[in-house]
């Protein structure tokens, strides 16, 4: 199902910061508003301490740029903004050119689902200056959940080992809007379903869900309480047995079973959400197994995250579904991505391109400058290494050489012409026209899985992850340390 709805039905072209505005503002007043630039939007570590990042929220991006604009009613407000001596923030003028700002960027990106790491562009955006500006802060906050959730179901879905993992993270979510990223993006993670309705109706996941303690508790027993939800939904019965003993929950969850079996129904199964899951799971499954039931699931919850998952895998649980909400659609264990947008490039007057660097005392904080793009190369249907380039560079198919950003001693040689290759960037928006087929969601899950497939094993450990090879082509290593040395040059480095 592919649900074609903008989804905020308005713009939010002030959901920015101001010194954005502010900034825009001053473009403007030195006559640089309409000088031609190029950022990249980029992350500097894996989370999780992990091996990989799964890219999402284009959608969302999609949608922002294609309502940019700024009404009336932005305008009235940016109006009334003082300075402390009581004069307008904005000239009238500034603001009537706001007013007739229209979004002409091209805009090129990674497809959500695709496995991304550190340093390489996911959005690069090229045009007017205050129109990149003014982008900067929206998609940082668009890309940086939905990626940081997409990548934490990935990892809870890799412990999981393929069964199912149901996202029910709602009520524990970030405010209305997180709880709705946070299930779409952890449908392209990987989960089966999500408890979510509003989430389901707009994106067409599945939703899923029984009953609640509180149920089970306004019966006088727990046998009554289960029969009257098989009463009302014969077709979709799993208990929750944990209310009061769990093993005699199991027990009255098999009556309620063997009466639906003699109407000709089936339970689907029990779900446990408190005490040693490990314990409870296998002692449920003997006497599920001993009554008749082998192919009843069972369902367990409480505060899982993968490496929990993971724990009760090494333990031999007899859990078939999984449940997982606060720690997969909070990130708990990381709340933030940490990705910047960065000014990489810069149109002079004669039109040529100055790359451009920003310095920093971290290594890691140096960005990478000029018009790039990132390769990557496949042999036998495995991904090998991620190539970041020059698109104005031609590389030889004979060899290359990749250099890591954050270490120069680590290098590694590909032969381009024994590989498959793919370029990442694609083209979303060009001069402000779409330009991209939006792919359904079902569409972006299948690409996450098959990209995650691609991956060797060793990427995808949850400890300590084999390192993926990410590097910079020798003509981009040498034009980057070119800048550095150029910008140290009254700068011995001993500060």
């Amino acid at each position: 199902m592919k649900i074609t709805k903008d989804l905020y039905q308005s713009n939010l072209v002030l959901l920015t910061d101001f010194y954005q505005l502010t900034m825009a503002y001053a473009y403007w007043k030195s006559g640089k508003g309409e000088q031609e630039a190029v950022f990249n939007l980029f992350f500097r570590k894996n989370p999780f301490q992990g091996g990989f990042t799964l890219a999402a929220g284009l959608d969302y991006v999609i949608d922002f740029c294609k309502n940019f604009k700024f009404e009336r009613a932005d305008l009235d407000y940016l109006e009334v903004m003082k300075n402390k001596d009581g004069s307008p923030v904005f000239e009238p003028v500034f603001l009537e050119y706001l007013q007739n700002l229209n979004f002409t960027c091209d805009i090129d990106a990674v497809e959500e689902g695709t496995v991304v790491f550190p340093n390489a562009p996911l959005v690069r955006v090229r045009g007017p200056l205050i129109q990149c500006q003014l982008l900067e802060t929206t998609l940082l906050n668009i890309i940086n959940f939905q990626t940081l959730i997409a990548t934490k179901a990935a990892r809870i879905n890799i412990a999981a080992q393929g069964e199912p993992v149901l996202e029910f993270g709602l009520r524990r979510a970030q405010g209305i809007d997180g709880a709705l990223s946070a299930s779409r993006a952890a449908f392209i993670g990987g989960c089966t379903s999500t408890s979510n309705v509003m989430a389901g109706k707009l994106f067409g996941i599945p939703v899923a869900g029984t009953h609640a303690h509180s149920w089970i508790m306004s019966f006088e027993t727990e046998l009554e309480a289960f029969q009257a939800f098989a009463d009302a939904f014969p077709d979709q019965c799993v208990f929750l047995v944990d209310t009061y003993d769990t093993l005699n929950g199991v027990k009255n969850a098999i009556k309620v079973g063997e009466i639906l079996r003699s109407k000709g129904k089936e339970m689907i199964g029990i779900r446990i959400d408190s005490g040693d899951l490990a314990y409870y799971s296998t002692k449920a499954r003997l006497l599920l197994d001993e009554a008749g039931f082998p192919d009843a699931k069972i369902v367990a919850s409480n505060d899982l995250d993968e490496h929990i998952i993971s724990s009760l895998k090494s333990q031999e649980a007899d859990i078939n579904v999984w449940g997982v909400g606060t720690k997969l659609v909070t990130a708990y264990d990381q709340p933030a991505l940490g990705a910047v947008y960065k000014l990489s490039a810069i149109k002079q007057e004669d039109g040529t391109w100055e790359p451009k660097v920003k310095l920093s005392q971290q290594s890691l904080k140096i960005n990478i400058p000029g018009f790039h793009n990132v390769k990557r190369y496949f042999s036998r249907g495995k991904a090998v290494a991620d190539m970041i380039y020059l698109e104005d560079k031609e590389i030889d198919p004979k060899g290359v050489i990749i250099i890591d950003p954050n270490d120069a001693t680590r290098r590694k040689r590909l032969m381009p012409a024994f590989y498959q290759e793919e370029v990442l960037l694609k083209p979303i928006f060009k001069m402000g026209k779409l330009v991209y087929t939006i792919p359904s969601l079902a569409e972006i899950k299948n690409r996450a899985g098959n990209q995650l497939e691609s991956l060797d094993k060793t990427h995808k450990r949850l400890v300590n992850p084999h390192l993926y090879p990410v590097g910079l082509e020798e003509n981009l290593h040498q034009l980057r340390m070119e800048l550095v040395l150029k910008a140290k040059k009254f700068d011995n480095g001993m500060d």
